[in-house]
């Protein structure tokens, strides 16, 4: 089993930053692929980005690009969200996942483990 546990979630005005970070434990975090997801209530999950085990590979959904950037360091099991330029659209809980491989990245489905997410709620 992995444990994930999310962190950096909060309230902020249209327009600021957050960074969201992700620890990993119990498997060896430097053989996963990461992913960032998102879902509001009554919604689907929706991805937002994810990051290959050794950060060549890096894919974001299109709502976010220039604006979001992930990135990991192995040496701490963590990953991150840099969330900039932040719209009352990005509010929602923002979930990690890992899963093995990086063929088709945005699926959920794909991923093995899952945090219990964190609130990012942005104001307009």
């Amino acid at each position: 089993q992995m444990q994930l546990v999310e962190s950096g979630g909060g309230l902020v005005q249209a327009g600021g930053s957050l960074r969201l970070s992700c620890v990993a434990s119990g498997r060896t975090f430097d053989n996963y692929a990461m992913g960032w997801f998102r879902q509001t209530p009554g919604k689907e999950r929706e991805f937002v980005a994810a990051i290959n085990w050794s950060a060549s590979m890096i894919t974001y959904a299109d709502a976010v690009k220039g604006r979001f950037t992930i990135s990991r360091d192995n040496a701490k099991n963590t990953v991150y969200l840099q969330m900039n330029i932040l719209k009352p659209e990005d509010t929602a809980v923002y979930y990690c996942a890992a899963r093995r491989g990086f063929t088709n990245p945005s699926s959920g489905r794909a991923y093995e483990y899952w945090g219990q997410g964190t609130q990012v709620t942005v104001s307009s």
